[in-house]
């Protein structure tokens, strides 16, 4: 019930906000966000390079979406407390926008932060189980030639530290990190209590935002190039 409500309200500001955003789109994102999100920080600067691989051992740069906005965050699937919370919250948010004209825009990325336990198997069976929807969601993981802790480090460049305590448990904090589609790292949103409409309402500002297309000139059709010829 709570869901249908969100998702009704989703719909609702998103056509209201429809008409603003077409002529001024991004205008005053960060800060209009800012004044309405107690757990937002606008970043504002190059995403760190990511050069890893997803579960099915495909090589991933962050270059494959860089005509989408990207939702990523660092988890390890044998935390037993923040991490499936922080994914199924994200589930949430997915499926919302996968019931909008965003979903084609918007990829989701979870990058496990311990590689040796989590197998591609593993990391396929995560999904499912918190409710995420492959369509567009993936999971990266390091590749063979990479150490053990090179998704540690990538976390640490997004200002996101894994430590490793006894019994292989990691102490860290929730962040979800907000990617634009021209690779910018846009924003954080901190922790589990954020309003997912603002995470939604953010989204749509930076879909709204994205640069346009070089234009492209047709070439001359064959009725063209014969009245060329006299």
């Amino acid at each position: 019930m709570q869901f249908r409500h969100l998702t009704a309200a989703l719909f609702a500001v998103l056509a209201l906000a429809a008409p603003a955003a077409a002529n001024h789109p991004g205008d005053n994102l960060d800060e209009v966000m800012s004044g309405k999100e107690e757990y937002f920080q606008a970043i504002d600067k190059p995403a760190p390079p990511i050069a890893l691989r997803d579960a099915r051992g495909n090589a991933v740069t962050l270059d494959a979406f860089s005509d989408k906005v990207v939702i990523l965050h660092f988890i390890y699937t044998s935390c037993p407390d923040v991490c499936p919370l922080h994914a199924e919250k994200l589930a949430e948010v997915q499926a919302m926008i996968n019931q909008s004209p965003m979903k084609d825009m918007v990829q989701f990325i979870t990058i496990t932060t311990d590689p040796v336990n989590d197998t591609p198997e593993v990391l396929e069976a995560y999904g499912p189980a918190h409710g995420l929807d492959p369509a567009n969601w993936t999971f990266l993981t390091t590749r063979p030639d990479q150490s053990e802790d090179a998704t540690r480090t990538l976390a640490e460049a997004f200002g996101h530290r894994f430590t490793i305590s006894e019994g292989g448990f990691q102490t860290h904090g929730v962040v979800t990190h907000v990617i634009d589609r021209t690779g910018r790292w846009a924003a954080n949103f901190y922790g589990l209590q954020f309003q997912s409409l603002n995470l939604l309402l953010y989204v749509n500002g930076l879909t709204n935002n994205a640069p346009a297309p070089p234009a492209v000139t047709p070439k001359p059709g064959w009725w063209e190039r014969l009245k060329g010829v006299f």
